[in-house]
């Protein structure tokens, strides 16, 4: 599935997502998510401040904007970005489309 700046993804239910010490760690609740039934996942702070955007209201692209203007960054660089991490995300079924 090819992600647009208009869609809105959400954490999947099939996870579990805690914050310890700094780091964001997601943990596959169900067989079949990422690639191997027991693997753990871990956040950098660009992946972490687009997770906590993850609210199943904001589109891909009102996450970028917010994001372009918290990191000072270019929209054009920050949407390439968050469809990137997005994209892998759903595709290890991590979150899913709205």
């Amino acid at each position: 599935m090819e992600l647009t700046l208009e869609q809105i993804i959400v954490p999947s239910e099939d996870i579990v997502a805690r914050l310890i010490e700094d780091d964001l760690i997601i943990v596959p609740l169900v067989a079949g998510i990422g690639d191997a039934d027991d693997e753990l996942y871990t956040l950098n702070e660009t992946g972490k401040a687009i997770w906590s955007l993850l609210d199943g209201e904001k589109t891909l692209g009102s996450i970028a904007e917010e994001l372009s203007r918290e990191f000072n960054a270019a929209p054009g660089e920050i949407e390439q970005d968050l469809l990137g991490l997005a994209g892998e995300l759903l595709l290890r079924n991590i979150v899913v489309a709205r």
